[in-house]
């Protein structure tokens, strides 16, 4: 179940994220509306998550490393952004330490 409410707390992140660069400067009211909600959602969800019993340092690297590689995907994909070699290399990086954090949570 903490996963599961993991999941919805960085799909919410992803969301919120993704509208703040569409609420421009919080100029837009829908989309700034959708920011405080998302984000609201997210961090509700992720303390729902670590009331849970599921360790903090790994939540939290989930929530963050899977928001921030997803929020570069979709600023590519659906912005215009830049994806250079080196910024998939940091997301590489960033799948790779939430992976290591997870493992070492195992034993």
């Amino acid at each position: 179940m903490a996963w599961l409410l993991l999941a919805l707390a960085i799909a919410s992140e992803i969301a919120a994220t993704s509208a703040l660069k569409l609420a421009n400067g919080f100029t837009h009211l829908g989309w700034s509306a959708l920011v405080v909600a998302g984000y609201t959602t997210s961090f509700a969800l992720l303390g729902k998550a670590l009331q849970l019993q599921m360790d903090m340092g790994t939540a939290y690297a989930v929530w963050s490393g899977a928001g921030t590689a997803a929020i570069a995907i979709i600023g590519f994909a659906f912005m215009g952004e830049n994806l250079s070699p080196l910024k998939i290399g940091g997301i590489v990086l960033i799948i790779a330490g939430v992976i290591v954090l997870n493992l070492a949570g195992t034993h």
